[in-house]
């Protein structure tokens, strides 16, 4: 458990990174990060806070879906907009074109990386992976349920003035192959608690 935990808290981490990336490149974000961006830039909270409030509220939809809640489901919930925050007081703003290239690739890179060491732990779905699930079992198919999911909220969020570009493109192409080629690096068998259906996308 401890290396599981280590594991998942080091995916954690290195998400929070990749999307701090992703924002100072100002190229696009995830869909889901556009939405807390759009939200961040109309209340007092910052994209981090934006993002667990966001997760907390995802988590609430769990219970009229029937999805079980477990420690990894709660500490993702929290933990990744927390590194997300980190990231941003330490990373300098992204100015020049080639380092703006550079942050938006390697967001992307980073954070289809960390989904594969976040799914590999086995502790169970994240927030907005529980709701995909909860809505498979109501008949929807899982591609199709993360799909409508994520439109929406990147509407939304672009709407609220979210940055979306080539890095939201980039996410959506580039991350599925990326987590396929190298989740089995850091796959371990899932607890019996944090049984769930396979992610499409990052695991949040």
């Amino acid at each position: 458990m401890i290396l599981r935990w280590t594991q998942f808290m080091v995916g954690m981490a290195i998400f929070g990174f990749g999307i701090a990336l992703m924002v100072q490149s100002n190229l696009g974000l995830v869909p889901w990060d556009v939405l807390h961006q759009g939200i961040a830039m109309r209340t007092p909270v910052t994209i981090g806070v934006a993002g667990i409030i966001t997760s907390l509220f995802v988590v609430a939809l769990w219970f009229p879906l029937g999805e079980k809640i477990t420690a990894g489901t709660v500490a993702n919930a929290i933990s990744i907009g927390l590194f997300v925050d980190l990231s941003l007081l330490v990373l300098p703003e992204f100015t020049a074109t080639w380092l703006r290239w550079v942050g938006v690739v390697g967001g992307v890179l980073l954070i289809s990386l960390a989904t594969s060491l976040y799914l590999g732990a086995g502790l169970g779905p994240g927030p907005r992976d529980g709701v995909m699930t909860g809505l498979a079992r109501k008949g929807w198919s899982i591609r199709g349920a993360r799909i409508f999911i994520e439109l929406v909220v990147l509407g939304v969020g672009w709407m609220m003035g979210g940055t979306v570009g080539i890095g939201t493109l980039l996410f959506a192409v580039g991350v599925g192959p990326i987590v396929q080629a190298t989740l089995p690096w850091f796959e371990r068998s899932p607890l019996p608690f944090a049984r769930a259906e396979p992610a499409v996308h990052p695991a949040r």
